[in-house]
């Protein structure tokens, strides 16, 4: 296992990026890559319970914090969503040369996304867990958008811990220049996607006109009937799991 926050030589995004820590446990392919949700970290319950899964199984594993997260270098501030966009595929251009099978929570799951479309021949399957593209769009009030025009930042109460959540006017705006939800998604690779119901923050119906827009023919949803957002209970877990194992033999 690789436990560090220098960025591995990649080649390099527009500008330059934070060092980023991360998590690297080699192992048969396809990389099984943790993308975690907005304000997040690869600490999570998801994230390590996966790792833990993925040694016992001899897989290769990939978690890491994206700029301004967790352990790694940056201002959270300063990070827009093409910013962790760009930290993924230096990640996977870096230490994924099987292909990867992308995990990606909340806001992971968009970032998922955009990570197949950039790199097509490297991303094999994906699992979208309560996956929420374009959430600039449809998780803001019109109020909320108006305030974070005009000041250039929101902040909302957050319901996992004590610090408030933090949104820019550069993320937002970043956000709405790369949304997807507007058509075909072209992915042709096998895609499990897991909700919970009674998710507050992404409506299953989204995740179900997800599915539709994923252009490939080999698309679930998993609903989890009494699912939050975080979906971070043992049962969610085991059948996130089942989603990596069922995409894995899919390929």
């Amino acid at each position: 296992m690789t436990d560090t926050t220098q960025q591995p030589t990649a080649s390099p995004p527009a500008k330059e990026r934070p060092r980023l820590a991360y998590h690297h446990t080699p192992g048969a392919g396809p990389t099984i890559v943790f993308l975690s949700g907005y304000a997040s970290d690869m600490t999570g319950t998801k994230a390590v319970t996966l790792e833990a899964w993925a040694k016992s199984e001899g897989r290769a594993f990939l978690r890491f914090d994206y700029g301004g997260c967790g352990q790694s270098e940056g201002a959270f501030e300063e990070q827009t969503l093409a910013d962790w966009r760009d930290d993924v595929l230096a990640m996977l251009d870096a230490l994924v040369e099987d292909g990867a099978v992308i995990v990606g929570s909340s806001l992971g799951g968009w970032l998922m996304l955009l990570a197949a479309k950039a790199r097509p021949d490297l991303v094999k399957g994906l699992v979208g867990v309560a996956p929420a593209p374009d959430f600039t769009d449809w998780g803001f009030t019109t109020d909320e958008k108006m305030a974070l025009l005009t000041s250039g930042r929101l902040e909302r109460k957050n319901p996992y811990g004590p610090a408030p959540t933090v949104y820019t006017r550069a993320f937002w705006s970043s956000g709405e220049a790369n949304r997807l939800m507007y058509g075909e998604i072209a992915f042709d690779g096998p895609v499990r996607l897991v909700q919970g119901q009674r998710d507050p923050d992404v409506p299953w119906q989204r995740t179900a006109r997800l599915a539709e827009l994923v252009r490939s023919a080999d698309v679930q949803t998993w609903l989890v009937k009494d699912g939050d957002h975080r979906l971070s209970r043992d049962n969610d877990i085991s059948l996130i799991i089942r989603a990596v194992e069922d995409v894995i033999a899919a390929l």
